[in-house]
């Protein structure tokens, strides 16, 4: 299989999003879950990882994936980081790998490209304030690359760390949150076949505004677990506290998985309106993904773990 970074596809390569659209209707007339394709020059998958109602849903329009944003380091506003993040640097880039781990050291995000298998995936990406898309991502899976690390068997939790760059990032240059962002993740979360790596949407290169060139997706979790623009890579024994938690911990916890039963204290999380639709939906357990993801936290209470 040829991989590409997704620096070297021509624009005559990339599927516009029409037909990646066509393409998927194909799968779901086919009554299919997975169908071999070419994308963007390469031989890769394609997803539908949730269930028949995944099947069903209109793919989110690119131009709204990359102007509807979360991304405090550009602002605090929906459009501000698609107006702001062009200031971003994110060539050369480097992952900086370290704790309990056999093969800590400074990595580029060239080497690991070039080391990885790039997959599209059809993901469901909810937000916390009640919103959600359906976003055709690119990028690979992460436990793949954390097993080149060769975790030790202290090795508990993942942490996650954004560029710390108030310079070219001016949300940080303000008290909004504490930075630089930080995530964590449960090893056994960390290393599911659902957990994504992005590197692009829609066949191309992962906008600014929504994290490039490196950010996690975990589809069954808040999107506000979805670091962007990752730096550092830490492999840890007792778990982190994330920037959320930090923020408001009442309101924000670790685990952050999508629970329609357990309201944010401000809002509702029963109902969901997804970008480019009027009406609201119904918000699924896990966000869709509770086959895939619920024996992950058997046992626990999942409305204290939250």
């Amino acid at each position: 299989m040829i991989i590409k970074k997704p620096s070297d596809i021509r624009s005559s390569e990339i599927t516009s999003e029409t037909h990646f659209k066509q393409r998927r209707d194909i799968v779901k007339t086919m009554g299919l879950t997975a169908l071999t394709l070419g994308s963007a020059g390469t031989s890769a998958q394609l997803f539908a990882k949730s269930n028949d109602d995944d099947l069903k849903s209109q793919l989110t329009e690119y131009k709204d994936i990359t102007t509807y944003n979360n991304y405090y380091e550009f602002g605090t506003g929906k459009s501000d980081p698609a107006k702001n993040a062009h200031t971003l640097k994110t060539s050369p880039w480097d992952v900086v790998v370290d704790g309990e781990c056999e093969k800590p050291g400074k990595y580029s995000l060239e080497d690991i490209l070039k080391a990885m298998d790039i997959e599209d995936r059809i993901y469901r990406f909810r937000c916390v304030e009640g919103w959600s898309m359906v976003i055709p991502w690119n990028g690979f899976q992460l436990g793949d690359l954390l097993k080149r690390f060769a975790p030790t068997s202290k090795a508990k939790y993942v942490y996650f760390e954004t560029l710390l760059d108030p310079e070219n990032m001016p949300g940080q240059r303000t008290s909004v949150l504490e930075w630089p962002y930080v995530e964590g993740l449960r090893m056994d979360e960390a290393m599911n076949p659902l957990t994504l790596f992005a590197t692009g949407i829609y066949g191309k290169d992962i906008p600014k505004q929504n994290g490039a060139p490196l950010r996690l997706v975990v589809p069954w979790k808040y999107g506000f677990k979805s670091i962007k623009s990752i730096a550092r890579i830490s492999f840890l024994e007792k778990q982190p506290t994330s920037s959320w938690q930090k923020a408001n911990k009442h309101e924000y916890g670790f685990f952050s998985n999508v629970n329609p039963k357990v309201d944010h204290p401000r809002w509702t999380q029963k109902r969901e309106r997804r970008i480019g639709e009027f009406r609201k939906r119904k918000t699924l357990m896990f966000n869709g993904y509770e086959e895939q993801v619920a024996s992950l936290y058997k046992g626990m209470d999942l409305k204290k773990h939250y």
